[in-house]
């Protein structure tokens, strides 16, 4: 009898998961064919310089030595701007790729800033709070001596592992450090509305995510190239990664879009139900347990990598890079892929989901809402003066003469009193806020997708790469680099 044989298992494919090299793999195939000088293109592609240091805190009876980042990656605009991310994976090329991304997101959103990005290698989660602070601070102080931070040099913001109080504790770091600067406040976005934030920082990047979605889904033009179905309202969505950002898209894309939310996936595992999941309540359960697994009825996956397997119209990847590689890009099971985290898709996945025909919404547009908001409370700190303060008692007024105009024109009162309140109170700042947002991503949108139409680029990515660098090579030529 034959001796039976066990098939070899075909080893996993090996990708260059390196982000700094992700990046600009990227940024080389959307430079072809750009009307741009070779050393424009390279200049633009590198990073300018990555501040790397050591420091000292103390942590209980023994001082421990923390590593901190700082990288630059263009100086094209002023100030420079980036988030400052806590994690014990935080590296120099990481800091680097990111601060890359961060110089074409607000390019191709019109954020007059450059590209930056920050970091600390530590893990907030089993941290105490009294060495965050001790660690934030000293890693503000680092910043300033080598002149990393300022309002008119280059300003931080939360990202992965710090929020609103990590912001707060740089703020009065730094304005203890300049007493007589007034504006010492604008060295920092992300803070509490109460230190100089901005109602609706907190919830930007999620509320972009669900704009630039929303927005794709109302394009006929996109909606028929990409051969996808119209409309946000009733497709369902797999969120991985429930941080802010995942949290944030997942409650409004349910309760301001109609979406049905039937996965979540964090690092510990998976959510799955196909009658719906309460972003609120998950939340909460969540906060609770320490844990989203063990949530109602829904069922649960301890492998943390099962989110793929789920069926749905949209998967919203809202974690860390390289959640979409070669060994799992074939089992998608979605239509449109959504990047509101950075990086989250390999060359080769993303070369294997085009092929498929999923379309891929790009980090650099997708999450570009947390950059655009703090663009506005920067700009709040530098004037001293909260939008909509002056205008919205006028505007209110205004209204209510057309109202006025109305009822007499009619003969009678056309509106209830809860109408005529809405129609009538003027706008507050975080109605502003999502105005300005919502504009942003739309204006966006139109100009990557007229990339596309011009046929410049065949995917999304491509395009919205295309459109960043050639604004920052127009920024080039206009202080005079080359002819």
């Amino acid at each position: 009898m034959a001796k039976k044989t066990t098939p070899k298992k075909r080893p996993a494919p090996v990708e260059d998961l390196n982000l700094r090299h992700i990046v600009h793999q990227q940024f080389d195939r959307a430079a072809r064919g750009l009307d741009v000088p070779g050393g424009v293109l390279t200049s633009i592609r590198l990073c300018n310089n990555t501040y790397s240091f050591q420091f000292p805190v103390r942590v209980g009876d023994e001082v421990q030595i923390f590593k901190g980042y700082r990288a630059e990656h263009s100086h094209h605009r002023r100030p420079l701007k980036g988030g400052i991310r806590f994690a014990t994976h935080v590296n120099a090329d990481e800091v680097a790729a990111l601060a890359a991304l961060m110089t074409y997101k607000c390019a191709l959103v019109n954020v007059p800033f450059g590209g930056s990005k920050g970091g600390v290698a530590i893990d907030p989660r089993v941290t105490p709070a009294d060495v965050l602070e001790r660690v934030t601070r000293r890693y503000t102080f680092e910043l300033y001596h080598k002149n990393f931070i300022g309002p008119g040099v280059n300003v931080p913001a939360p990202d992965m592992g710090t929020g609103e109080r990590e912001m707060s504790w740089i703020a009065d770091t730094y304005g203890v450090m300049n007493p007589g600067d007034l504006n010492a406040m604008a060295c920092v976005t992300g803070k509490p509305v109460t230190q100089g934030g901005i109602p609706g920082r907190t919830e930007a990047t999620g509320r972009g995510v669900f704009y630039g979605i929303r927005d794709l889904l109302d394009n006929a033009v996109a909606v028929k190239r990409f051969g996808l179905d119209a409309g946000i309202e009733g497709k369902t969505f797999v969120m991985q990664g429930f941080g802010n950002v995942g949290y944030h898209a997942s409650r409004i894309m349910v309760q301001e879009g109609g979406a049905k939310l039937v996965g979540i996936g964090e690092w510990d595992g998976v959510l799955h139900d196909p009658k719906g999941l309460d972003p609120d309540k998950v939340k909460a359960h969540q906060q609770r347990r320490g844990t989203i697994l063990g949530f109602g009825r829904a069922r649960s996956s301890k492998n943390p990598r099962s989110f793929v397997d789920i069926p749905c119209d949209v998967l919203v990847p809202a974690a860390l890079e390289n959640q979409l590689t070669l060994n799992n890009a074939h089992r998608v099971k979605a239509r449109l892929v959504a990047e509101a985290a950075n990086g989250p898709t390999t060359p080769g996945a993303e070369r294997a989901l085009l092929k498929r025909g999923i379309a891929i919404l790009p980090d650099i547009y997708l999450n570009s809402g947390g950059v655009t908001v703090s663009y506005f409370e920067w700009t709040k700190n530098i004037s001293h003066m909260r939008f909509g303060r002056m205008a919205k008692r006028f505007e209110g007024m205004r209204e209510r003469r057309v109202l006025d105009v109305i009822d007499a024109a009619t003969g009678k009162t056309g509106f209830s009193d809860d109408e005529r309140y809405q129609l009538t109170k003027g706008p507050d700042e975080v109605d502003l806020v999502r105005s300005g947002l919502e504009g942003t991503m739309s204006d966006a949108l139109n100009e990557i997708l007229g990339e596309l139409g011009r046929g410049r680029g065949k995917d999304l990515r491509t395009a919205a790469m295309r459109v960043s660098i050639r604004k920052i090579a127009a920024t080039y030529e206009a202080l005079g680099i080359f002819p």
